[in-house]
């Protein structure tokens, strides 16, 4: 059985990452944890461009401009939808996250999905750091992988 290792070389890479300002404590803290990793594993500062959006439910339409426009090796969506007294954090949740692999598939840019749906904003605030670094190592690790199966 031959394995394709996984890379996390990100150099050359371009990012583009469409960051929720809704919740925005968890939103900043998500992409400063993004960022870092990105630079950590060789994307330039110049080759990551950041789009900001009012809520999840606006992450999608971005993401599609950008994975059409042909100017990103991969993309990153950030967000953090926090449980309330309403059924609304279903539909956000849910849709936010449907929309998201849609234009996944439909583009074959990959995304890495870090919009955080949780509970608590204590919840969110605890794994914002976290998410954030995956997020980034999703996204450059799938661009080498997709390349490698080219």
């Amino acid at each position: 059985m031959i394995e394709i290792e996984k890379n996390f070389d990100g150099t050359g890479l371009r990012i583009g990452i469409v960051q929720s300002r809704f919740n925005n404590e968890v939103c900043e803290g998500l992409l400063g944890a993004c960022r870092a990793q990105l630079v950590e594993h060789g994307v330039r500062e110049a080759d990551i461009i950041l789009a900001t959006v009012p809520g999840a439910l606006e992450i999608s339409p971005v993401l599609q401009r950008m994975a059409l426009n042909g100017k990103f090796d991969a993309l990153i969506a950030l967000g953090a939808v926090i449980r309330g007294d309403t059924y609304h954090f279903e539909i956000v949740a849910n849709e936010s996250a449907r929309c998201v692999g849609e234009v996944q598939l439909q583009t074959g840019i990959p995304i890495a999905n870090a919009i955080l749906t949780t509970d608590t904003e204590e919840q969110a605030i605890a794994r914002m750091h976290i998410k954030g670094s995956e997020a980034a190592l999703v996204a450059i690790e799938m661009v080498n992988l997709l390349r490698g199966l080219a």
